[in-house]
């Protein structure tokens, strides 16, 4: 007897309906083709423990298994329910009449329980390109799953309830999650604030014009002088993630299996804050099962990269491509994925190896050379793509004594919002382009060109500095954001000023 079952591959951030095709006939062999990895051969011992001590003895034929498409790698110990589900039905062991309108999805434990598996929400998206009626599931995937609408997802805890479901013999409930609820309530979640942060209000502007028009940011400045205390309260002034960016966040973070057992949906902006000893693959994605790295994982958030000079220069300059293209593509000899990779960059550094050059009072004991070898381990081509370099100083006694609040990230963030909307306003008519950051050569002539006295002011620095062409557009997008908080139709030469002070290492006294 042939049977069909439908389970999903995991490719990337999305999912491919994978038919399982079983084939029960005489003999005492079983056959398992269509490219399976060998979490998936392992499968035909699972199936038999879970069954047998379930009280379903394992059929007792010759078995033939097709997992269609064939060109699609099967990984993974997903494919244990449906392959279960499908043996049992070729066999007459259950009813076949419900598994063509249901996908199966679920791994076996040796009694029979179902375990979570990833990318539980792209494989209930996957199941309704399909057409299909529902999907069945490890009861702790439900939630997740249940983000999607137009399908009925069921959550099972063993085998045994989904045979009996099957079977028509026991009902499962269907798991319902009202994603507006949840989206509601986690924006009222509370992150660090800007009110406890004492001082600093040139960075903390610095930081504003960042968050207005998504730009990348490089604080330089000693030890102890609040660079992640800063940028950990960046997420904080953010724009509130809406809908569409929320549910493709969460994709990410279910593929990567990261997403927490009572966390449905991703509410607020991610940080990622990766030590400096990551490898390459760790921050791209890929590996011998691809998964998705840290840049993606911080895809509608921060990536903050903390004490950037120390992280491996192989690590920095693959960050140089999905800085500009908003994705990156992971190519093996075995496969090719594309990760989502929207990110903002924060990133820290001390401005030597000791720490203390151009500290207002403590002496630097580094050589001019020491301190540009220490400054050249970050790429001019990666410093570029960086839109804003701002020093940072010490914060003096009286400012630290200050019990007075500073300004909330409330407030400042009413501010970021008013300046987005402005730009997505601007933007509407160009998909894809939400923010002053992602502004392409054609938008920058069009929308921040500045006046005469501007460009000569833009002029002058372009030579002064020695600035390249990408750090010229840089400027003009700071430029832009800046006009934006300030609600000015057009750039001021007070704007290009300020975006150009924004250009720290550029200056050719700055290392000494």
């Amino acid at each position: 007897m042939l049977v069909k079952t439908f389970g999903a591959a995991v490719q990337g951030i999305d999912a491919t309906p994978v038919t399982i095709e079983v084939n029960s006939s005489r003999g005492i062999r079983f056959f398992l083709v269509g490219l399976p990895d060998s979490a998936v051969r392992e499968s035909h011992e699972r199936i038999v423990s879970a069954l047998q001590v379930n009280g379903y003895p394992f059929p007792a034929c010759q078995l033939v298994v097709n997992m269609a498409p064939a060109d699609i790698r099967k990984e993974g110990s997903a494919y244990d329910l449906p392959l279960a589900a499908g043996i049992l039905a070729a066999t007459g062991g259950i009813r076949s009449d419900r598994l063509p309108h249901l996908m199966l999805t679920g791994e076996l434990g040796l009694d029979g329980s179902l375990q979570p598996v990833r990318g539980a929400l792209p494989i209930a998206l996957a199941a309704r390109r399909q057409g299909l009626e529902g999907l069945i599931l490890p009861r702790r995937n439900a939630c997740e799953a249940a983000v999607v609408e137009g399908i009925d997802i069921y959550g099972a805890d063993n085998i045994g309830q989904v045979i009996r479901f099957l079977n028509g013999e026991e009902d499962l409930p269907v798991t319902h999650t009202d994603i507006r609820e949840i989206f509601a309530r986690g924006q009222e979640t509370a992150g660090p604030d800007f009110a406890d942060v004492k001082g600093q209000e040139s960075v903390k502007r610095a930081l504003e014009v960042a968050a207005a028009g998504g730009h990348n940011i490089l604080m330089i400045g000693p030890p102890g002088s609040g660079k992640s205390m800063m940028a950990r309260r960046l997420p904080g002034i953010l724009p509130p993630l809406t809908l569409e960016e929320s549910l493709e966040t969460t994709k990410i973070h279910s593929v990567a299996g990261t997403l927490g057992k009572d966390t449905p949906l991703i509410t607020v902006r991610p940080f990622r804050s990766p030590h400096h000893t990551i490898s390459q693959v760790a921050m791209t994605g890929g590996g011998a099962s691809p998964q998705p790295g840290e840049v993606s994982l911080a895809t509608g958030g921060v990536l903050f990269l903390d004490e950037l000079p120390e992280f491996s220069r192989s690590v920095l300059e693959v960050l140089r491509q999905p800085l500009e293209d908003r994705h990156i593509t992971v190519s093996r000899a075995r496969y090719t994925v594309d990760y989502p990779a929207g990110f903002m960059l924060v990133a820290s550094m001390n401005p030597c190896p000791c720490g203390y050059h151009n500290h207002p009072t403590r002496p630097c004991v580094c050589t001019p050379g020491q301190v540009q070898r220490y400054l050249s381990r970050i790429s001019g081509p990666l410093l570029d793509r960086i839109d804003m370099q701002v020093e940072i100083t010490p914060l003096p006694f009286e400012k630290m004594s200050d019990a007075r609040p500073s300004e909330p990230s409330a407030v400042i963030r009413e501010r970021v919002v008013r300046a987005r909307r402005l730009q997505e306003e601007r933007f509407a008519a160009y998909p894809g382009i939400h923010c002053n950051a992602r502004m392409t050569s054609r938008l920058l002539a069009r929308y921040a060109r500045p006046d005469e006295t501007g460009l000569r002011l833009l002029q002058t620095a372009m030579e002064r500095l020695s600035l390249s062409a990408r750090a010229y557009d840089r400027i003009l997008k700071v430029a832009r954001t800046i006009a934006d908080l300030e609600g000015s139709p057009s750039i001021l030469p007070a704007h290009l000023a300020e975006a150009i002070g924004y250009r720290s290492l550029d200056r050719a006294d700055w290392a000494g």
